[in-house]
């Protein structure tokens, strides 16, 4: 059995196990709980009633969080041309084509957090499909990563937006920001993924969509939030 730090057994001394907290209380006891000695991020789970194993329950997206989520990502752009200046005008940290995708399969080089590519790159990009797959950085138009709108993109990733799918056992995770935002703001950002998530639910699901939700900081414990607190 994992050994608790005395600063986890104390947070978790706040939580009452067997409640399940409003939204608001929730925010305001993920702050209290907090246990790291640094900045730390604040995540929410959803446990959703879906079959991942057929292809039209398995959620995939990207949404852009109101008050992003304190972490800068280090934007690779693959494009030419136009498409390229876009990129750097943006604020792309890396931009170039075939130079990169050399440089990261030669070098294995993954100096970055994210991928944007243009479609007509992918098809040389595909080659490291293996390298980057595995890593979770392999572009995809679900997640708007493969477009030709490279502005928007980049622009969208800097205000923080977030990738999400559902694990094999129909669990979403995300992040909503650090622990030293203010409670309002976390509330907005978790106000914004959950309503994303319900409005995305699949037609062919049945029963009970949303089994539970929580939220936590890392190396937090969790807080069960009351899933009808979201209710309009």
């Amino acid at each position: 059995m994992k050994k608790r730090s005395k600063k986890y057994l104390q947070a978790l001394e706040k939580i009452d196990k067997t409640k399940l907290y409003t939204k608001e209380e929730a925010v305001k006891l993920v702050k209290e709980t907090n246990v790291a000695n640094f900045d730390a991020s604040v995540e929410v789970a959803m446990r959703l009633n879906l079959d991942t194993k057929k292809v039209d329950q398995q959620l995939r997206g990207a949404v852009v969080l109101p008050n992003g989520t304190g972490k800068t990502k280090r934007v690779l752009v693959l494009a030419k041309g136009e498409k390229a200046k876009e990129a750097e005008e943006a604020g792309a940290e890396f931009v170039g084509d075939v130079d990169l995708i050399s440089k990261i399969e030669q070098e294995n080089w993954l100096d970055f957090d994210i991928i944007i590519a243009t479609p007509d790159m992918m098809p040389a990009l595909g080659k490291i499909g293996k390298l980057l797959g595995p890593k979770g950085l392999m572009p995809n138009p679900k997640v708007g990563t493969v477009t030709n709108d490279i502005a928007k993109a980049v622009s969208e990733v800097k205000k923080g937006r977030i990738e999400y799918r559902t694990d094999s056992y129909g669990i979403v995770h995300a992040i909503i920001g650090k622990v030293s935002f203010d409670e309002s703001k976390l509330l907005e950002n978790l106000n914004a993924f959950v309503e994303l998530i319900l409005k995305s639910k699949p037609s062919t699901a049945k029963g009970i969509y949303v089994k539970s939700i929580a939220i936590s900081s890392t190396m937090g414990p969790g807080i069960k939030i009351n899933v009808n607190s979201f209710d309009k």
